[in-house]
Parts: structure tokens; sequence; C-alpha cells
């Protein structure tokens, strides 16, 4: 009995592995980890750090420490394409801006024309975030 058993079963087991989707999957790497930049506007001062980085996600943490609501524009240094704006940062509360940098020089600046822009420069892009456990 057992005879007859084992090659009907090795049939319906390779039947089986026979059956599927024949498309290839491709596993392209994660995107780099995005990282934060901290942003502070102090006495009528635009402070940022770090100021050098890689390409790849950033996330903007703006702390507006004046009596006025500002807005903040994060563009490219030359003035193409690469413009993000911030929405307005109401007095004494904290805003995030989040872009996905490419390499070359940036600039943050604010729309008081009082406050001078920071110069940012992103460099090679960084690292993929593949096989980085409990990160998003």
């Amino acid at each position: 009995m057992r005879a007859r058993l084992l090659p009907a079963g090795l049939l319906l087991a390779l039947g089986a592995a026979g059956c599927g989707n024949e498309a290839t999957h491709v596993n392209d790497d994660r995107p780099a980890p995005a990282i934060n930049v901290t942003a502070s506007i102090v006495d009528g001062q635009l402070n940022v750090s770090p100021t050098e980085f890689g390409a790849g996600p950033v996330r903007f943490l703006v702390t507006n420490q004046t009596p006025e609501a500002i807005e903040l524009t994060f563009e490219t240094a030359d003035g193409e394409a690469g413009t993000t704006r911030s929405g307005t940062v109401a007095p004494d509360t904290v805003a995030t801006i989040q872009v996905d940098t490419e390499e070359g020089d940036y600039e943050l600046s604010a729309d008081d024309g009082q406050i001078e822009p920071v110069a940012i420069t992103v460099g090679a892009p960084r690292p993929s975030g593949q096989d980085r456990l409990l990160e998003p």
C-alpha cells in the first residue's frame, strides 16, 4: 500500500510546486532612513544644525521663538527646481518640513527679510536602510 502512495504523493507535491506566479519579484533597496535636522528662529537669527549631510529624506524640526509668525522656504541655492515651503510657523511653536534631498547646495530662508538665510550642503546619497532592524 505504501509503495503505491509514495509515487502518488511525490507527483502531487511536484504538481503543486509548479503552480503559482512566474513573474520575478524585484527587491529594490529601501531608501536611506530619514534624518532630523533642527532649525530655530531666535532673536532674529535662523540657526540650523547640521548644515551638511548626505542626500536622502530629511525632516527639518523648526522652532519659532519670536513673537511673529514666519514662513520658511527650503530651495536650491541657484533658484532652479526644488522649492519646499513650510507653511506658517506660529510664534512659540514647532513645525516640521519634510523633503527628499538630492546632492547639491540649498538654502533655508525665512520670509522676514531681516533674517539671514542659511546655506546647506547636501553630499552624496546616504546608504540604504535595507537590513536595518526596527526602523520605519
